[in-house]
């Protein structure tokens, strides 16, 4: 018998917290705040479609070994399709295994910021940004970029992005690190070759699903004219935002909207899921410390390598997941290497 309480879906956890989201449900006043009302219903709908999968699944598996225990020839037909019926399943299962963290249902924060490589990193950027853009839309995820800072000569400093669609943060959180480009500079009049650094960054984009409670006090907020590429001022009037936390010293700013106000609460938004993954991070740091593990996050381990000379590969350094097809991949075909990863982690707690 497959034990579901166990491994990467917590079966009897997610019962506790549908019964806590379901008290928070009958209270009369919830729907004094609309929106957090709307986020507690979809986590109970989403938690009540997981308890209800995997209750019917085990439900299958009894039946399946009852009739095989009767030994009957008769009984054949009807084992052979529950079996059948089982396999069919069983990638969903697998999905909701690899999926089934806290914000892996919901939507996205993804931003990406260039490093070490002048030019080619600022190049390589925004090479990132087609990917992933391009990775969303054969998802039919929706995007928005929230802010963005063009480079000096090529491509970007920095962008953020926010991804919506079911489970965005669950596939794109296997992109965070660093990604290193091997290739011939086209930026170099010697056409030499380079190696450029672009730090992936994502968070949950948890909304008002959970109240984050960030004291004025503690923000330093500077408010100046959005900027085109070049420099040059696309609005005249100051709209644009930078968001210091001073307790942590995360920064993040936004001038993709059109109002102060909508920068505004766009940035508080980004500041929110900052903060979220702070925390879970500093608990994780505080579990491998427990389990005597050592993970060094420095800039130079790279995630994964992309190297267009002098020789076509991609290849993920925590999975040796590879493919010699390069372009596809730049052209979004990510799912092999988010599985690959996802598979690996089942279990882990990541």
């Amino acid at each position: 018998m497959w034990k579901l309480s166990g491994g990467g879906f917590d079966l009897p956890g997610k019962i506790r917290e549908l019964e806590t989201l379901e008290q928070q449900a009958a209270v009369p006043d919830l729907w004094n705040d609309p929106d957090y009302a709307r986020e507690v219903m979809q986590r109970i709908a989403s938690i009540q479609e997981d308890v209800a999968y995997w209750n019917t699944f085990t439900q299958n598996i009894q039946d399946a070994q009852e009739l095989e225990a009767l030994e009957d020839d008769d009984l054949f037909p009807e084992l052979e399709a529950e079996t059948s019926r089982l396999e069919q399943n069983l990638a969903r299962s697998e999905f909701l295994l690899m999926l089934s963290g806290r914000y892996d249902r919901g939507n996205a924060i993804l931003a990406i910021h260039s490093g070490a490589g002048g030019t080619d990193a600022q190049d390589w950027a925004e090479m990132l940004l087609r990917m992933f853009l391009r990775w969303a839309e054969r998802r039919k995820f929706k995007t928005e970029i929230l802010d963005s800072l063009d480079g000096d000569a090529a491509g970007i400093k920095s962008v953020t992005v926010g991804v919506s669609g079911d489970f965005a943060y669950g596939y794109l959180k296997s992109e965070r690190g660093v990604h290193r480009l091997v290739r011939l500079s086209p930026f170099d009049a010697a056409h030499r070759r380079h190696t450029s650094f672009v730090l992936v960054e994502v968070w949950p984009d948890i909304g008002n699903e959970i109240r984050v409670e960030i004291n004025p006090d503690d923000l330093e907020i500077d408010v100046y004219r959005a900027s085109s590429a070049g420099g040059q001022h696309v609005q005249k009037n100051s709209t644009a935002i930078r968001m210091r936390h001073l307790p942590s010293g995360i920064v993040v700013s936004c001038q993709n909207e059109r109002s102060q106000a909508q920068n505004r609460e766009t940035a508080l938004r980004i500041l929110k899921a900052r903060l979220i993954q702070l925390e879970e991070e500093k608990q994780r740091q505080q579990l491998d410390i427990l389990k005597g593990e050592h993970i060094d996050a420095g800039w130079g381990n790279q995630i994964r390598s992309y190297v267009l000379h002098p020789y076509q590969m991609v290849k993920d350094h925590r999975t040796d997941f590879e493919t010699g097809n390069v372009q596809a991949i730049l052209d979004g075909d990510l799912d092999e290497f988010i599985e690959a990863y996802l598979r690996s982690t089942v279990g882990k707690g990541h």
